[in-house]
């Protein structure tokens, strides 16, 4: 019988599950060795086990939380698919405020002290933690980035069907940056994330005049002291460095911490 695969999303965009959908010919290709059982994005049927699970998005409520660990009790293989799935991304970033003070910046004073006196709406903001997927369940692969490179997701599912595993690289952008020729963004006068982000995305930001953020998350072995030493050196404070790092990887925060 053909793998049952399958696709969900948690608090997210939902641009990983287009890329996947932009593979087009590949994707067709690969549907003929898949028994693709669900896709909101794409079809509505639904199954009861999957052979692999894709899930792309963060974990905001206790709630998603259990629907999430009922995913990881009925797959094969969890796969955690893009930047929010594996790092929280940027809506993990609320995590550093009390959730009163975002209420209050979004919808005012009066709406914040009428929400607090209300303990039913007041519940879904008081318990509010943004959590990448591995802070919650085992994940047994990852698809990196913001979104996900598609070609990366041809070669996972490729592998699994053949019954081996991924290659996963493991370098900096820094490397992809040599190699397309780029000339370094510090020279340039400006700061970059590239030495301490996963590679696999052939430095495409910079390759197009922009700067690394770190979507695709922190290498395990980077070195944040080192790097938060050049930061300063370009005149930021400690604490723009700590935003910096937190707009992709805020629940990488032990590293970070660990680093400084």
């Amino acid at each position: 019988m053909k793998p049952k695969v399958a696709f969900f999303d948690f608090a997210s965009c939902e641009g990983c599950q287009l890329a996947v959908l932009n593979c087009e010919d590949q994707l067709l290709d690969l549907l003929e060795r898949i028994d693709l059982v669900e896709f909101r994005e794409a079809l509505s049927e639904t199954s009861a086990r999957y052979d692999i699970a894709f899930v792309e998005g963060s974990v905001h409520r206790e709630e998603d939380a259990e629907r999430l660990r009922d995913l990881r009790e009925r797959s094969t293989i969890l796969v955690a698919m893009g930047g929010c799935a594996n790092t929280g991304n940027v809506q993990a970033r609320a995590n550093a405020t009390a959730p009163a003070v975002h209420l209050e910046r979004i919808y005012g004073a009066e709406a914040r002290d009428r929400v607090l006196t209300d303990t039913e709406h007041w519940k879904l903001w008081a318990h509010t933690r943004v959590r990448a997927i591995e802070d919650v369940v085992a994940v047994d692969y990852v698809l990196r980035g913001c979104p996900i490179v598609p070609a990366d997701f041809l070669h996972l599912v490729t592998r699994l069907l053949m019954g081996s595993k991924p290659r996963v690289e493991r370098y900096p952008v820094c490397v992809e940056c040599k190699e397309a020729g780029n000339r370094c963004v510090f020279e340039q006068g400006g700061t970059c994330m590239g030495q301490l982000t996963w590679g696999g995305c052939e430095a495409v930001c910079v390759s197009h005049g922009y700067h690394c953020d770190g979507c695709r998350g922190l290498l395990p072995e980077a070195n944040l002291g080192a790097h938060r030493v050049l930061l300063r050196s370009t005149g930021m404070s400690d604490a723009d460095i700590d935003s910096r790092y937190a707009l992709f990887c805020a629940t990488q925060s032990k590293a970070i911490g660990s680093n400084s």
